[in-house]
């Protein structure tokens, strides 16, 4: 009988080391595998940028080279193939094979004609699950159930009288203190973390009625939820390029990118424990004083929901959680990140400032030396070249600069590269859609398609032209559209006409601007500036 189980007992074991075995191999080699083609890829000297499709180890070593630059090396993939792309992981990997594609033709396929075949999916739940289930991680029912209350809070009675106060109050007590402090010190400034902290602010009193007070004239000190909503951006793209064993040991290890996403996670259940805690004692004072009530909305949608085959992964407060989370990121990251790169690209193209200049002036009534008053919607709905200019903008860089999807069912996209004029997929194949590639496509935008050029967004009649999303997903693409897209147009044009108009913004000589390697398209280094008096000039 010892010897039974004695026998069963190792063979258990033998199993156990078997599996660990075959877990830790890939990981052990992986890392020499990527310097030895490395080392081949520099001795060839190719000036393609489309992998080698090596045995074993497929296109992963070219991806993994160039994980650094990784949208720009997606654009470059793109123009050189078609604008569509599958990736192979070889027999090591196989779990990283994936079709990317920018083609406007497949994304209104993917994104429009077959929208019910193409959710989120496995993976890109794997890779965000630190989003829960916010909007940005929901599919079908929590989905439409995410739509349609955030829906109703934006459509609210006074819903944009409150962004256009919060905004302005957010201006004058947080970014102008905090802007004319530096410039009478007369030091640079990183310009994208003041933007990122005014969003922050400016998101929390807007849905938790909270100021974070994260905007101060102390750059030194974060508030904890800001500073991990800015680092947790870069371990999850970096989710994408790595084989799911190695991240997954990370974070088993707790070391590197996850353990910066088990942090990140941490800091969004304080933050907002507290806040859910303080809303549910503060709900009266919504109702009393006529405020949107965020909190009230998204508890009623549970509520009722809950017997209707919607499978929540938590009770209420972890819904509310992870639904707050989903309203902050998308209110602090689609205004920092724009704004960050539109003052980077005036500052590159100062023709484009003066007729800014120059548009304040005519249409807000607006001399030089006056600070800027109250204005909102309406008044904003009239700065038709700052439209333009924020446009180009998010053409170039949109915040989320690339999408996940997998067919439920096998599908044919009708764009397949430069190969054929189709391409099948099977059943729960990754699809990468590189919204920041689409933007840099000759064959969308023309040959002058990286260069900023305001005028493509101004009709010969003087009104805005359009632009169906399939071809300008800064907002994503059909039924996923961002409800918030208007608020956001609201948001920016006041920001941009604040800073512009009170302020010159230079960027400080030698500072390099380049794209991170994120989910969210922030720049790699800040983007250091000085700030100048306006009435000075």
């Amino acid at each position: 009988m010892v010897a039974k189980i004695n026998h069963k007992t190792n063979f258990i074991i033998s199993i156990v080391l078997m599996a660990i075995f075959v877990f830790l191999l890939p990981l052990c080699i992986f890392p020499f595998v990527v310097v030895f083609f490395k080392f081949v890829n520099r001795q060839k000297g190719s000036s393609s940028s489309t992998p080698t499709n090596w045995p074993v180890v497929g296109m992963l070593p070219g991806l993994v080279r160039n994980a650094h630059r990784i949208h720009d090396y997606i654009t470059e993939l793109m123009s050189e193939n078609g604008a569509t792309f599958h990736f192979k992981g070889g027999l090591l990997f196989p779990k990283m094979d994936m079709l990317v594609t920018c083609d406007p033709i497949n994304i209104n396929h993917i994104f429009n004609k077959r929208f019910s075949n193409y959710p989120k999916g496995p993976e890109f739940k794997k890779i965000f699950e630190i989003l829960g289930d916010s909007i940005f991680r929901a599919d079908f029912e929590l989905w439409e159930l995410h739509r349609r209350a955030t829906l109703s809070v934006i459509n609210q009675a006074g819903f944009y009288t409150l962004v256009e106060k919060t905004t302005w109050q957010t201006v004058r007590t947080g970014l102008f203190p905090v802007l004319d402090h530096y410039v009478l010190e007369g030091t640079e400034i990183d310009m994208q973390n003041i933007l990122d902290r005014f969003a922050f602010d400016n998101t929390c009193r807007l849905f938790f009625n909270h100021n974070p007070c994260s905007l101060s004239k102390d750059l030194t000190n974060r508030v904890r939820c800001e500073k991990a909503l800015s680092e947790a951006v870069e371990p999850l793209l970096h989710r994408h390029i790595w084989p799911e064993s190695i991240w997954r040991l990370q974070s088993w290890l707790n070391i590197g990118n996850e353990r910066t996403l088990t942090e990140a996670s941490e800091a969004f259940d304080e933050f907002f424990h507290r806040r859910i805690i303080s809303m549910e004692e503060d709900n009266g004072y919504y109702t009393a004083n006529n405020k949107v009530n965020v909190y009230a909305v998204f508890k009623k949608v549970y509520e009722e929901s809950c017997g209707n085959n919607i499978d929540f992964s938590g009770d209420l407060r972890r819904f509310l959680k992870d639904t707050f989370l989903g309203l902050l990121i998308a209110g602090r990251d689609s205004l920092s990140t724009t704004l960050t790169w539109f003052f980077w690209l005036l500052a590159e193209n100062p023709f484009a400032e003066t007729k800014i200049l120059e548009e304040i002036e005519s249409v807000l009534s607006l001399s030089s030396h006056e600070n800027p008053s109250f204005f909102g919607v309406e008044e904003c709905k009239k700065l038709v070249y700052l439209h333009a200019c924020l446009s180009e903008t998010l053409r170039l860089f949109p915040p989320v600069a690339l999408e996940l999807k997998s067919p439920v069912e096998p599908d044919i996209l009708p764009a397949g590269g430069n190969n054929n004029n189709n391409m099948k997929v099977e059943k729960n194949t990754k699809i990468v859609i590189s919204f920041y590639s689409t933007g840099r496509m000759e064959s969308v935008w023309g040959k002058d398609c990286l260069e900023f050029k305001p005028e493509r967004w101004i009709l010969a009649g003087g009104g805005l032209r359009h632009e169906p999303s399939f071809r300008f997903p800064a907002f994503n693409v059909g039924p996923r559209s961002c409800p918030g897209k208007e608020m956001s147009f609201v948001e920016m044009k006041m920001l941009a006409v604040a800073i512009v108009h009170r302020y010159r913004v230079r960027l400080v000589e030698g500072h390099r601007v380049s794209t991170r390697a994120s989910v969210i398209l922030k720049t790699k280094h800040g983007l250091k500036v000085k700030l100048f008096p306006r009435k000075d000039a």
